[in-house]
């Protein structure tokens, strides 16, 4: 056995041949001037080798650009998909085909972090990463273990100093280096972000904590009730209904002050049944706000046109319109009536009144009167029946509630809307003065001395009557006898029978009170006055048949306008005995209206189911629209204008009601029209607010100051009256 300081020689010199060799290969790295193993292959040229089946370019061809635009449109997607069009009826090719290619899809899970599963899973990596942790750290110190073994010996090694015994510490370095760089590392555990559960930190705002508050009531009391309606039932409740209703009304007109005293404990029996009909007025109402909404939804493209919609070829037409038709009005209970009357609510501008009866008197049933509402299209607002047919109708200004109607039985009502039965409030008979033929024309006027109502009527049997409400009943006082001038017959006894004339159509004027013009069956137009019963103030030979209408200009007081079955409309001045402006339209004229907007425009309807608007302004010989508006066989009867929107109402024989919309061309009028009140404190009609167009008028001068409002509408129909008169003095 040899001495450790023997064994030492032999181990040096090996061990020291190795880190010498270490040492000077550091330095041949740091210095840089050695070259490695390699270098001779980098130095020498390289020959390209081409490769057998290349082709051979010029220069030039070599140096020609090729561009190639790359796209993101699909190749493979087809250009003629077509499908079918339910709207239309037909199949169309498709515009837009989608480019886009999914070349991968993967269907994914996500969990929400709060959720009990994500929490669960949270928990088992945390549980995995602590248990990676702890081998770390128990490698860790195996390895810290292995290193004090190998430091200790050579502790034992070493000797005195000077020796050669830091070659040993220096042989243990490089193990430990070459064991770590043989033992491969693992990679850290990287913690992977949520994509999806991202916050701009930028944005974050404290969000105050939310509170619940809660309150306990106790449950309203409830019974279970149970019954079956059978249709006897129905009959006998109703029975039941109609005969407490007889016996209020008779209770209300044998009242006197003894029996209000005992009435009062029936009153308040009455109490719990005015509670029903309380819940069921409610109920009402909630259920036409509904149906008003639903048909709301299903007219929405109609309501979009009356609210927006502007005929933009206008604006390359200089005097030619269009009439856009709109709802339709109609109902089953009035399928074979005519439409006899028109009239818009003076204060409620959505709502009109329509009159139902016959103007075949071969053919006279029943009647209707019907006011729709242009919120709710397909059923009336209000509904009432009559024995005979409806023939005329008009809505008090002062109180919009009160129509007066007249019948074709010569008798005439009142009804008040707010009444919910559908009897009249008031109503004409043989005893009260009733007319003996149809009643043709009611209007209302205004109260008299005693600030009572008041309406005239006109009928066939040849009497302008004056009706006035007092206490409760219909006083009549006749006003004129018509009476044909220039005709008498001779009875044997030497009597002479003057005929009678038949009215059949009247207006009164916008500011004479007393003046009203008539018109007759004979074809003649008298002007008349309250005040003489048996003279008139002038007649005109207006008409070769029956006149339907005479209605006075809104704005001239001298201008009035009247229609015929003799295909012809004129226009008047009552001053003057000959027409100033004659139209023949090819038809019996149904209706004609001024419009309230403009002093030259008026609309006519005809029995061939055409609707003519007229501008004297823009054309004095031809109508500036005409337009079928019904079918050939429908005989349009009756026109009306609206006070506010841009519509007018036409009605026909066969109970159709058809709202038209104008085009900006049919509303055009002056600058700058006075407010309302003015109007009406004019007496004249209030300006629409729909009227957008503006027109320049012929008369105007540049530096020129033209009146406004009425005085310019007025100026404008004169200037063409002036013209007339002037070719008619020359002629």
């Amino acid at each position: 056995m040899l001495p450790a300081s023997a064994k030492a020689p032999h181990k040096q010199p090996h061990k020291q041949s190795i880190s010498i060799g270490r040492g000077t290969r550091k330095r041949d790295e740091d210095s840089g001037t050695e070259v490695g193993e390699g270098t001779d292959e980098w130095a020498q040229s390289k020959a390209t080798v081409r490769p057998p089946d290349q082709l051979e370019l010029t220069d030039t061809e070599l140096k020609e650009e090729f561009t190639r635009i790359l796209t993101a449109n699909n190749p493979h997607a087809p250009q003629n998909i077509v499908r079918y069009s339910f709207k239309e009826g037909t199949y169309k090719p498709i515009g837009f085909v989608n480019q886009l290619a999914v070349h991968y899809t993967q269907v994914g899970n996500l969990i929400p972090k709060d959720s009990d599963e994500g929490r669960r899973q949270h928990y088992r990596d945390e549980l995995v990463a602590v248990s990676y942790q702890g081998s770390q750290e128990s490698v860790k110190v195996i390895s810290e273990t292995g290193n004090l073994e190998e430091d200790e010996e050579p502790k034992e090694l070493e000797t005195e100093p000077g020796s050669q015994t830091d070659v040993p510490a220096a042989g243990a370095a490089e193990k430990v280096t070459e064991e770590e760089l043989m033992t491969p590392k693992q990679p850290k555990e990287r913690k992977l972000t949520n994509q999806f559960n991202f916050s701009e930190r930028a944005s974050q705002t404290y969000n105050n904590p939310v509170r619940d508050r809660e309150c306990q009531t106790e449950p309203p009391p409830r019974t279970n009730f149970s019954a079956t309606a059978n249709q006897w039932e129905i009959y006998d409740a109703y029975v039941e209904e109609l005969e407490k209703q007889e016996k209020t009304k008779e209770k209300e007109k044998a009242k006197t002050p003894v029996a209000k005293k005992s009435g009062k404990m029936a009153m308040r029996k009455l109490t719990s049944m005015e509670s029903q009909t309380d819940d069921l007025i409610k109920l009402s109402q909630a259920a036409k706000i509904m149906e008003r909404m639903v048909n709301q939804n299903t007219y929405d493209d109609i309501a979009q046109d009356f609210k927006y919609y502007d005929d933009a070829a206008d604006e390359y037409r200089d005097q030619v319109g269009t009439l856009l038709p709109l709802w339709k009005f109609q109902n089953d209970k009035a399928k074979r009536l005519s439409v006899t009357a028109l009239c818009w609510n003076p204060k409620y501008r959505d709502l009109f009144a329509v009159g139902y009866g016959s103007y075949d008197f071969m053919k006279q049933s029943r009647g209707m009167l019907l006011l729709y509402s242009l919120k709710n299209p397909s059923f009336p607002e209000y509904m009432f029946s009559s024995n005979s047919g409806v023939m005329c109708l008009d809505i008090h200004v002062d109180h919009p509630y009160l129509v007066a109607v007249g019948h074709y039985d010569g008798n005439v009502a009142i009804y008040n809307l707010k009444k919910p039965h559908s009897q009249p409030s008031f109503c004409s008979s043989a005893k009260s003065g009733k007319h003996s033929d149809p009643v043709w024309q009611v209007k209302w006027q205004k109260d008299d001395m005693d600030q009572n109502l008041n309406f005239f009527s006109v009928s066939s049997d040849g009497r302008i009557v004056s009706w006035t409400l007092v206490k409760r009943k219909l006083v009549h006082v006749d006003v004129i006898k018509l009476k044909v001038e220039g005709s008498t017959t001779e009875v044997p006894e030497g009597l002479q029978l003057h005929p009678v004339g038949c009215g059949t159509a009247f207006d009164f004027h916008k500011e004479i009170d007393y003046m009203f013009l008539v018109g007759t069956e004979e074809g003649r137009i008298y002007k008349c006055s309250k005040s003489y019963s048996s003279q008139f103030l002038d007649t005109y030979d207006a008409h070769n048949m029956s006149v339907d209408t005479v209605s006075w200009n809104p704005y001239h007081t001298k201008v009035f306008m009247s229609c015929s079955s003799d295909w012809t409309v004129k226009i008047w001045d009552h001053t003057i005995k000959t027409p100033m402006f004659i139209y023949d339209l090819n038809s019996a004229v149904g209706d004609v209206a001024w419009a309230p907007y403009s002093s030259t425009v008026f609309a006519a309807v005809t029995t061939d189911g055409k609707a003519y608007i007229f501008d004297l302004a823009i054309n004095k010989y031809e109508a500036i629209c005409i337009q079928p508006v019904a079918a050939k066989k429908n005989r349009l009867t009756h026109v009306q204008f609206n006070l506010i929107h841009p519509i007018i109402i036409v009605g026909d024989d066969r109970g159709h009601i058809i709202s038209l919309k104008l085009s900006p061309n049919l509303r055009k009028m002056p600058k700058d029209n006075l407010s309302q009140r003015h109007l009406e404190s004019h007496g004249l009609f209030p300006l629409p607010l729909w009227v957008s167009g503006h027109s320049s008028q012929p008369w105007e001068k540049k530096g020129q100051e033209v009146q406004k409002g009425p005085a310019v509408e007025i100026a404008k129909l004169d200037k063409l009256l002036n013209l007339v008169r002037e070719v008619k003095i020359k002629t």
